[in-house]
């Protein structure tokens, strides 16, 4: 993780207006962030002190289960927050957020300031409509895997997922998070790849045809 300075920073706080997020001075307690791609911005289990807001990237949320294993829960892509759980609740366990993308976000130390944010309208008002947008989409996902077939939800997905048009997510990962069978999986990349929408190489699917991908991907949308 690397701090910007300078002109970089000041470029992320007006062209994000970040001082209409508070009614408070919050300058005291904000860094930008930039993370690599691979990078864990939260490790699962560990006691965040921080809030972040993520401006560009995408990442992606894990969970571990009592069992050992791990699931994917959700794809996050800019904007939105990180975080904002472990401020509202006391039980400060967090999951695992781990970068898909080169990522630029706010960063927040709330040790110093979170009896403001607490009390602050414009932020929390902000706050709650994130959480509601998250919710229905968290409510959509579910409903869309019993609703659209593999080919919609499959193209939504490596649009989502996708970095400079390449996709090359863990089959067994997103099997699981699409609720698809290893076999059934590979079946419709194999017929993507036949209609030249992707093609495969050893870094992965490239995508070659991103306008048919985006109109399989609407379907849903």
């Amino acid at each position: 993780m690397q701090k910007l300075t300078g002109e970089e920073r000041s470029y992320y706080i007006e062209n994000f207006q970040i001082e209409d997020f508070f009614s408070f001075n919050i300058h005291p307690y904000i860094e930008i962030c930039k993370f690599d791609k691979g990078e864990w911005i939260f490790k699962e289990g560990s006691f965040p002190d921080t809030l972040y807001y993520m401006m560009e990237g995408k990442a992606k949320l894990y969970m571990t289960h009592k069992n050992g294993k791990v699931s994917l829960i959700e794809y996050i892509e800019a904007p939105c927050f990180m975080g904002e759980i472990e401020l509202l609740n006391e039980a400060r366990y967090t999951k695992g957020i781990q970068t898909v993308t080169e990522t630029i976000c706010l960063s927040i130390a709330t040790q110093g300031c979170k009896d403001m944010l607490l009390a602050d309208a414009p932020f929390l008002r902000r706050l709650c409509v994130f959480l509601g947008e998250k919710a229905s989409k968290m409510t959509s996902k579910y409903t869309q895997n019993q609703a659209y077939p593999l080919e919609n939800r499959l193209a939504a997905f490596i649009q989502l997922s996708s970095d400079k048009g390449i996709y090359k997510e863990k089959h067994t990962e997103i099997c699981e998070y699409l609720g698809v069978s290893y076999r059934h999986l590979l079946y419709v990349l194999a017929q993507f790849c036949e209609a030249n929408i992707l093609q495969k190489k050893k870094n992965g699917y490239h995508i070659m045809d991103e306008q048919r991908l985006m109109q399989l991907a609407q379907e849903i949308q």
